[in-house]
């Protein structure tokens, strides 16, 4: 009678245990009420019920869309972050195209920038093409980037392509930019007018120009197809101005591929009493053909760059950044030439990325005429 008894209390015994739905799946603690408590991320359905804890949970991330709550706000923390379907077996989202990373949190770039970009957050996208873009009021501002804070914050990105290469995949090769030949000047009684950018470098105060012997600077151009080309090392000096402009101009001239064709230079003293400082005024003016028009403003390198670095400067003790007086680099006269993609005087093959000029013009940017009407 006592073994029956044994083992009618132990079947008992078992019974209680096993009370809760497929003893929790192994993935949770079962209550005294036979509900499980589930172990983190584990549950049943849609609503995550506890059940008997056999189904994962995906991770949640900020909801692309979804319905507002009572105080009307949205992009609630939602699973998958409404843009993928859960694996429940796995625990992991399977996004839809277009969208990747943990809980779906991100969008993936078209076709991957093709090879020929980098894929950025919004918040990373450059706004500036030079320095000179984002100086403001004296500032120098970060360039690279705004504040931004909005809910697509660290979830939409894009394509930053590679210079030579543009469209929102970087999928097609840029063609050089040129002036239209046929176009209408407002004036034809006046000289051709040429881009000028002025350099201006604070050198000294009370009339005395400083001393910067044997230091080197260099210049940074940046073409219309985002390629960015830097000078050999420039020698400063303001006691030999002549000297110093020729090296200016062979420095520019001697870029690759020709980048910059043509282009004269200037220097000047400018001795403001007023500002009790001593500037070196240069004017950079471009005549070639491959820069007619807006051209980027040009960067003065001014740092020191010493071992492992490329091209190798001394770097300059004087102001070339920002003045009271204003930018130290400015478009002092503009250019009566435009720069269209292929001139505006053929189309540009994305492709290869050479222009297929229109009959009657030819040249790499289609602005040199063959034919007169």
């Amino acid at each position: 009678m006592l073994p029956l008894t044994i083992a009618l209390i132990l079947a008992f015994a078992s019974n209680v245990k096993a009370a809760c739905d497929n003893q929790c799946s192994g993935h949770g603690t079962c209550l005294t009420d036979d509900v499980c408590q589930c172990y983190d991320n584990y549950g049943v359905g849609l609503s995550h019920d506890s059940g008997d804890c056999s189904e994962r949970v995906c991770p949640f991330e900020i909801a692309w869309v979804d319905t507002p709550n009572k105080k009307g706000a949205f992009h609630k923390y939602a699973e998958c972050a409404n843009r993928g379907i859960c694996n429940r077996d796995s625990g992991e989202c399977e996004c839809f195209d277009g969208y990747e990373g943990k809980g779906c949190a991100r969008t993936s770039c078209p076709n991957d920038c093709s090879g020929h970009g980098t894929c950025e957050y919004i918040q990373d996208m450059k706004f500036a093409a030079t320095w000179n873009d984002y100086t403001n009021k004296g500032f120098i501002e970060d360039g690279k980037t705004f504040a931004y804070t909005n809910w697509d914050e660290q979830k939409v990105r894009g394509c930053v392509c590679d210079a030579l290469y543009g469209d929102v995949d970087c999928s097609k090769r840029m063609c050089p930019y040129g002036t239209d030949v046929l176009d209408i000047r407002d004036n034809l009684l006046v000289s051709t007018k040429y881009q000028v950018q002025e350099l201006r470098f604070k050198t000294g105060g009370g009339g005395v120009v400083s001393v910067n012997d044997d230091k080197t600077f260099a210049l940074t151009f940046k073409s219309r197809l985002n390629e960015t080309f830097t000078t050999i090392p420039i020698r400063f000096d303001p006691n030999d101005l002549p000297d110093m402009v020729h090296d200016i101009q062979l420095a520019l001239l001697s870029l690759p591929n020709r980048v910059i064709d043509g282009v004269t230079v200037a220097a000047a003293l400018d001795v403001a009493t007023y500002a009790n400082a001593v500037y070196v005024n240069v004017n950079v003016t471009f005549t070639g053909n491959a820069v007619q028009g807006p051209q980027h403003l040009l960067v003065v390198e001014d740092f020191e760059c010493n071992e492992g670095c490329t091209p190798r400067l001394t770097g300059l003790n004087v102001e070339t950044r920002y003045q009271w007086t204003g930018p130290n680099i400015t478009e002092i006269r503009l250019a009566d030439f435009n720069s269209y993609e292929c001139g505006r005087r053929g189309k540009c093959d994305y492709g290869t990325g050479l222009c297929q000029c229109f009959l009657g013009y030819t040249g790499d940017n289609c602005n040199t005429l063959t034919t007169l009407v």
